[in-house]
């Protein structure tokens, strides 16, 4: 289990209703199955029939090349996404649990963005500057609470995958020391023995 802080929230938004314009909050209360007031809590997202997100999180970076990049305006919600979040990379958040203020989530899958958010924003280049990964992603709530501005974001669970790797790569470093030593300790046996 870890602590440490990988993020902060920047910004959150809601909108009442799919195509509505997001709305700016201090603070939101997280609940089982999403933002409250959120389209998609209350079953009337775009998606919401067919892959609805409980909470969406996109990195405050990638929104700031796009504007840098493409002259895409993303601010005040047009990313149409709930969490602005700086400081994290988001890729580490699929299949971890994380602490996002007073409430617990897991990162369950990207979030690219789409054809209908192009509609909405009315600009094809925010398909390309939102691209893979940097659209976002989506994630599931496991504990409810209240989350504001500024709260931090704490990996409580890294993703299990990641930390296979980590695990893997620590025992073949460990493997190549034992190995070496044990060939090594062998040969003196083999020594002895002839």
């Amino acid at each position: 289990m870890t602590s440490e802080v990988r993020g902060r929230v920047e910004a959150l938004y809601t909108a009442p209703s799919k195509g509505e314009p997001m709305v700016s909050h201090e603070a939101v209360s997280v609940a089982r199955g999403g933002i409250e007031g959120d389209r998609y809590f209350d079953g009337d997202g775009f998606y919401s029939a067919t892959d609805g997100c409980q909470v969406t999180l996109v990195d405050a970076a990638v929104l700031d090349d796009a504007a840098r990049e493409y002259g895409l305006d993303l601010a005040d919600g047009q990313h149409r996404r709930n969490v602005v979040v700086r400081g994290v990379d988001l890729d580490a958040l699929l299949d971890a649990t994380f602490q996002l203020g007073g409430a617990e989530l897991r990162g369950t899958k990207l979030r690219p963005p789409c054809a209908y958010l192009a509609d909405l924003v009315g600009d094809d280049d925010v398909g390309e500057a939102l691209r893979e990964s940097r659209g976002g992603i989506c994630a599931d709530v496991l504990s409810p609470g209240r989350v504001a501005v500024n709260d931090d974001l704490r990996v409580t669970e890294a993703n299990p995958r990641e930390m296979g790797r980590q695990l893997a790569e620590r025992l073949r470093g460990e493997r190549v020391e034992d190995g070496g030593e044990a060939a090594a300790n062998h040969g003196e046996r083999g020594d002895d023995n002839e």
